[in-house]
């Protein structure tokens, strides 16, 4: 089988869980013996492994003499298509934006016409895109081809932003799933989602679970480790979505019990001017460290420093770094509204709101060494 597949980011350029999830995917199906092409907006490595072929979305384009921008009207597209305002992952979707790896200057409407293009000139047998971005090219590629198109919807509109979404990128995900022939939700939380907010039949969304690798975690780093100076991780984007408010305001909870626990917020978002200033206005800036964005080794030392994980996220359609933290033997504590909280069963969870709860739970992890014992040996299994 050929795939032409559509995507945002593949390692090593990668921003989130996004390009982790594409990365195994393409290397479970290449591993089958199958094809895939796999696009994106601009790319700058060599092919990673055989039977996957890196396509430039870009090159593409400027080849064919395409104008960004300079699309045809499609009247079942968003109103920004046919504007001069176009539509950017990760700017004025709650996600706080500047760490994408992709250019800010490539608009999401271009995928368009190099769908359409691709599709033209390769041959393939299926269509797989991945979240809103690729909409467009899949849509197009679908148009000019007539071969089966599956999305997969790692995050929604929804859960990026609350109750205010961005109407268009709403109406883009709606778009690709009615178009779509089948829909791959990463937990059943999403499915529900996708069958209420956007009116897709149930039969026609899948649920298949996000997994990782077991690797051979934090052995080089587990010295690191210091059994009388404990540390709780939030790691993540600070964004409304994972709920960094409520990870501040149950460390100040902890801290009023146990003064030496230090917190670490490692991560980057547009909400991280506001949290900082929270911290400030909790007097808990002294055992409080904000790191930035992390990546490669520096992801694995702060697994393997701390002594408890926490997701607090207010709407977590998956949520793959509990499953990393599990693998540096650190016990987790999750929010209820994340779609791993239906595989992990040796985990402690909670109402994101429920601040107080989520502060008992950490003062129980910390101080009672059987309880984190128990959860470690648990997850392992």
């Amino acid at each position: 089988m050929r795939v032409l597949m559509f995507g945002w980011e593949f390692p090593p350029v990668v921003s989130g869980g996004l390009g982790t999830a594409c990365f195994g995917i393409t290397k479970a199906l290449t591993g089958l013996g199958n094809n895939v092409l796999f696009v994106m907006p601009r790319i700058e490595l060599s092919r990673p492994f055989p039977l996957l072929t890196m396509i430039s979305a870009s090159d593409i384009l400027n080849a064919a003499g395409e104008k960004k921008g300079s699309l045809s009207q499609d009247p079942l597209l968003p109103p920004s298509f046919n504007h001069p305002r176009m539509l950017r992952p990760y700017q004025g979707t709650g996600q706080g934006g500047g760490e994408h790896p992709v250019p800010a200057d490539w608009p999401v409407e271009s995928y368009l016409a190099a769908g359409g293009l691709i599709a033209a000139e390769e041959t393939f047998d299926i269509i797989h895109g991945h979240d809103w971005m690729t909409v467009p090219a899949c849509v197009a590629a679908r148009r000019a081809s007539g071969k089966p198109f599956i999305l997969h919807i790692h995050s929604l509109e929804y859960d990026r932003s609350g109750a205010a979404v961005n109407e268009e990128i709403f109406k883009l995900e709606r778009l690709g799933m009615k178009t779509a022939d089948k829909v791959i939700a990463v937990s059943e939380y999403t499915k529900t989602m996708i069958t209420d907010r956007y009116g897709i039949a149930l039969e026609k969304v899948l649920v298949v679970y996000n997994a990782l690798n077991r690797r051979k975690a934090g052995k080089a780093y587990r010295v690191l480790r210091d059994g009388d100076n404990k540390v709780v991780l939030f790691m993540g984007r600070i964004t409304f979505q994972k709920g960094p408010n409520y990870f501040i305001d149950a460390a100040a909870r902890v801290l009023k019990e146990m003064p030496e626990v230090t917190f670490v917020m490692a991560g980057s978002g547009g909400m991280m001017p506001r949290m900082v200033e929270r911290v400030a206005e909790l007097k808990i800036g002294k055992r409080f460290h904000f790191t930035d964005f992390l990546q490669g080794a520096q992801v694995e030392e702060a697994f393997a420093r701390a002594d408890l994980y926490v997701m607090p996220s207010v709407s977590e359609p998956f949520g793959l770094a509990p499953l990393e933290a599990m693998m540096y033997d650190v016990p987790v504590i999750i929010s209820r509204q994340s779609g791993v909280s239906e595989v992990l069963t040796h985990a402690l969870k909670v109402d994101f709101w429920d601040v107080d709860e989520l502060a008992d739970k950490m003062i129980a992890v910390l101080k009672y060494p059987p309880l984190a014992g128990e959860l470690v040996e648990r997850a392992r299994e």
